[in-house]
């Protein structure tokens, strides 16, 4: 049912945009908190992807609002090393969860020549689990190992203050944040920078957002978009 929403939800905003529908695809550079005040480590990013369509409606000359559906790659990597040789005695851990993201960002629109722009975004998001793995790469002593688990989520409803079905094995269904970004559009494509800061504690177990910055989601997300429309 939830899925079904969001689905329903991407058809409405797709078919009324009345100014630009484009497909979107990239690389995503996802991390996760470590810190209380919300600090990540750059060798816990982990390399994933973004894809899906969105839309822009037109608000004035300048201004556009935009939304849609993306498929967004998140998580972070982690690598330890037991000994001063990395080629043996480390452990090596990628997490990598995949949302259906629903973006709604104000989108300011800078004209420059031939009908191109630079274009500034900023709006909040709301994001549903649907998949992902959690792989574990290993070797020690000569002896090498991997391993392999479906990422879990609970079945919570978002209208709640409870976390439903919460096991410390398992993520919130529902993550919620900010985008805030810009890009160049030169008619035929559009080049995308996008930084997402999530506000939800990403464990199900953990119901207060606001005790600190730590776990949540942090991702720089570089793209690009194909027109399949214009007004």
């Amino acid at each position: 049912m939830k899925r079904l929403i969001f689905a329903s939800l991407f058809i409405f905003i797709v078919s009324n945009a009345r100014s630009q529908v484009y497909l979107q695809g990239g690389v995503n550079l996802a991390n996760i908190t470590n810190t209380k005040s919300g600090a990540t480590e750059d060798n816990n990013l982990l390399t994933t992807f973004n894809a899906g369509i969105l839309g822009r409606f037109d608000l004035s000359k300048t201004l556009d609002l935009e939304s849609g559906l993306l498929l967004d790659g998140r998580g972070a990597k982690a690598q330890t090393f037991l000994t001063a040789n990395h080629d043996d005695n480390y452990v090596k851990t990628k997490f990598n969860p995949l949302y259906l993201e629903v973006p709604l960002n104000i989108v300011l629109r800078v004209p420059l020549e031939k009908k191109t722009n630079i274009f500034f975004n900023a709006g909040p998001y709301v994001s549903i689990g649907v998949g992902g793995k959690s792989t574990q790469d290993s070797k020690i002593l000569g002896v090498t190992g991997s391993s392999s688990q479906t990422i879990k989520f609970s079945n919570d409803d978002p209208f709640t203050s409870q976390q439903d079905d919460a096991a410390y094995d398992k993520l919130k269904r529902f993550d919620f944040g900010l985008n805030v970004g810009g890009g160049f559009d030169l008619g035929k494509v559009l080049l995308k920078l996008n930084y997402a800061l999530g506000l939800t504690k990403i464990n199900s177990t953990q119901s207060n957002n606001g005790a600190d910055d730590k776990n949540k989601y942090r991702t720089v997300s570089i793209s690009l978009g194909i027109p399949l429309s214009r007004k």
